[in-house]
């Protein structure tokens, strides 16, 4: 007989690899049940640390992790989710020089200037998808224009629930193909596909999507013939006006950004020079906006010390506008590190995971089950929505689905940007319609439209993850392709 490898550890059973899985979403719920959905983004890192400390004793107690592997599964998981955290350092500079150079202002002062009320809806989608693009934040973009956009809905005759799912379906899908979105770098680096390769292929699904709920909220401005006061975002424009030059000019910095998206540079080297553009822009175009943050003198150094304050802190401007305040205003890369701590967290989780091989005997319990590519699909959607609903968080479900999934996808010989936009089709854009998830909580205390009142006008977020059930049905745009998954590790 051969004797066994006492350096070989022997593998974790199903039930308990589930435990610190089961773990993570119970404490989660409790936090959910006992201080509200807000405090879940805040303790999430803790939890994710907790689980990531009960996997390793558990591993330790049943003899299945060695320190090989345990470090193999850690330098992996680092590889994985450690592109992402420069990424989201330099979305927060993007987002802070484009918001103060004027660019983000004046396109929202063009979009808000073409509204009509027979196609309100269809405007209202397409401006916040066009503002959550540019700003990479449907939060953002509902907190502030949505905001407005429901006044002046209401003012027009539409109902609540139809403007509030005009306004969620675009700033989510703006959220999806931006490359400042937080939740796109996640899902991208998640599943180890560049970032814009990620937001391409998410057109498939996102683009028909879009196209259909546009074709809607048409017909329902066209049967509904509302009309009345087209002057409710009037206060906006003129906060606007006297805050910052809107100038078309300030426009050529997105320009030169579609421009090397389009050839298809590097995103670190896109997002460093779009951030370099911005900074130039406040300068250029906004020379009285200097002289207010800096500290007067107009000397260099003063510049300098403005220039680095904008990057790394809050800034925040009055606009004579509520509303209009919270959004001008910018955080800098301050204001992304609880996300960066967030990607952390769950960079140590997941690299545990592979390390003990928990991850690896739940991923082959899944294959088992998985007989075709459009059951996987299936399966990966449906976990999607089921992580949301029991973690309440958006992030934390699309990276543990991408872990779990990304061996059953190599098993499959199926491409990881499948991955990553099914569990972004899946994830990101159904958060929202949860009442209990930190998405619905906000945007139905933010609109004050109850969750379930929008949620069936929420045409987009629901017609997304059936998009990408469709696509894997037909298999249109779905390669295979060649992995050593026999050489690898999980």
């Amino acid at each position: 007989m051969t004797a066994k490898n006492p350096i070989e550890a022997k593998a974790p059973s199903v039930a308990l690899s589930a435990v610190p899985i089961v773990f993570l979403l119970m404490t989660i719920i409790c936090i959910m049940l006992v201080f509200g959905a807000d405090m879940v983004s805040q303790l999430s890192p803790l939890v994710l640390l907790c689980a990531s400390a009960l996997a390793i004793s558990l591993g330790l107690a049943s003899h299945t992790v060695r320190k090989f592997s345990f470090m193999h599964g850690m330098a992996r998981s680092v590889r994985q989710t450690l592109p992402a955290i420069p990424l989201l350092i330099f979305i927060a500079t993007v987002s802070a020089t484009w918001m103060l150079s004027g660019i983000v202002p004046t396109l929202i002062d063009y979009g808000l200037r073409i509204l009509n009320p027979t196609f309100f809806l269809l405007i209202a989608c397409s401006v916040c998808a066009f503002i959550s693009i540019l700003t990479g934040s449907s939060w953002t973009t509902i907190a502030t224009i949505g905001v407005a956009f429901m006044g002046i809905g209401t003012v027009m005759g539409y109902s609540p629930g139809w403007i509030a799912g005009a306004i969620i379906s675009g700033a989510y899908f703006g959220d999806k193909m931006s490359p400042l979105s937080d939740t796109t770098v996640i899902a991208s680096s998640s599943g180890g596909v560049d970032l814009f390769e990620h937001i391409r292929y998410m057109m498939f699904t996102s683009g028909p999507a879009m196209l259909i709920s546009l074709i809607v909220f048409t017909i329902t401005g066209l049967s509904t013939g509302s009309h009345g006061a087209e002057n409710g975002a009037e206060s906006i424009i003129a906060g606007l006006e006297s805050t910052f030059n809107l100038t078309p000019w300030v426009l050529v910095i997105p320009a030169i950004t579609a421009i090397l998206i389009a050839c298809r540079v590097s995103t670190l080297v896109t997002l460093a020079i779009s951030s370099i553009l911005g900074l130039a822009g406040i300068f250029i175009f906004q020379p009285h906006l200097s002289a207010v943050l800096s500290d007067g003198s107009g000397s260099f150094l003063s510049h300098m010390a403005m220039a680095g304050k904008i990057l790394v802190s809050e800034t925040s401007l009055s606009t004579g506008d509520q509303a209009l305040d919270s959004l001008v205003g910018t955080g800098g890369i301050t204001g992304m590190l609880p996300t960066v701590y967030l990607v952390i967290c769950a960079m140590i989780f997941g690299g545990v995971m592979i390390g003990t091989g928990m991850l690896r005997t739940l991923s082959e319990a899944f294959t088992r089950l998985i007989g075709s590519r459009s059951s996987l699909v299936g399966t990966t959607a449906a976990s999607g929505i089921l992580l949301n609903a029991c973690t309440a968080d958006q992030y934390l479900s699309i990276i543990i689905g991408c872990n779990m999934y990304k061996p059953v996808y190599q098993k499959f010989n199926l491409e990881p940007r499948l991955l990553s936009r099914t569990v972004e089709d899946s994830t990101s854009v159904t958060s929202v319609l949860i009442p209990w998830n930190s998405c619905g909580v906000t945007q139905s205390t933010v609109l004050g439209v109850a969750t379930l009142a929008y949620l069936p006008y929420c045409v987009f977020n629901y017609l997304s993850p059936l998009m990408s059930l469709l696509m894997a049905w037909t298999g249109w745009r779905i390669r295979t392709v060649k992995t050593a998954l026999s050489t690898q590790q999980y």
